[in-house]
């Protein structure tokens, strides 16, 4: 079992009138090398699910265990260490650095893991290879589609290896074209065994995974298997 989240509850101004219930009571186990999407509408507690799972906020009660650790009882710094080096982001606002070039975008995360210049460059470049972008290195976001930035933000996703990809609302910004193109990037990452974690309030993106999860008011109230013609 890769993620295990028990009775996880996440209360904003508990206590209040005002109180709000992001997630209430969430348990849910994804195993090593699955692709899930979690769906739901706006507001139904998705995008907190995926703020807990990646290590980006804690719960207010409950247990989350990522490959057998609980990461309520991790420090600052282990947690930067999981997301650093276990997860791999991708947002439907590509969260590229505008100064930086696509090359340099994609070190980023290397960086923080210590890795020299010569080899963190040329890790780089085979992630933007592996997207289809090696000759666009030197090219600033402002000067590329709304496409090559998302592909770009899949490329630093997968430079440092990590086992587990979380993708939130990955082609909201894009056009159809475009966004079946970076579902084909992670259905193959999922096909080369990683992890996919999908955030989406797209029923027909959500199709694309072989798992549903759904989401309303904090809860689970679906969680089945389906057929894809993918496999």
């Amino acid at each position: 079992m890769l993620i295990r989240l028990s009775h996880i509850y996440k209360i904003y101004g508990e206590g209040l009138e005002s109180e709000v219930r992001a997630l209430d009571g969430v348990s849910l186990s994804i195993d090593r090398g699955e692709f899930v999407a979690i769906a739901g509408a706006s507001g139904s507690g998705k995008s907190t699910m995926m703020n807990v799972l990646g290590c980006l906020d804690i719960p207010t009660y409950g247990d989350y265990w990522l490959d057998g650790e609980n990461v309520l009882e991790m420090t600052d710094r282990q947690l930067s260490h999981i997301r650093n080096k276990q997860i791999g982001f991708i947002f439907q606002g590509y969260n590229l650095i505008p100064e930086l070039t696509a090359l340099e975008n994609v070190e980023l995360p290397l960086i923080y893991q210590g890795i020299g210049p010569s080899r963190r460059a040329k890790i780089a470049r085979e992630a933007l290879e592996w997207v289809g972008l090696g000759g666009r290195g030197g090219h600033k976001p402002a000067e590329m589609s709304g496409g090559q930035q998302q592909r770009v933000a899949i490329a630093r996703a997968i430079a440092t290896r990590p086992p587990i990809i979380m993708a939130d609302e990955p082609t909201g910004a894009l056009d159809s074209k475009t966004g079946q193109e970076v579902l084909a990037f992670l259905r193959q990452l999922n096909r080369e065994g990683s992890t996919i974690i999908l955030i989406t309030h797209d029923n027909g993106i959500a199709a694309t995974a072989r798992r549903i999860v759904r989401v309303s008011d904090g809860k689970i109230v679906e969680d089945r298997l389906q057929e894809v013609d993918w496999l």
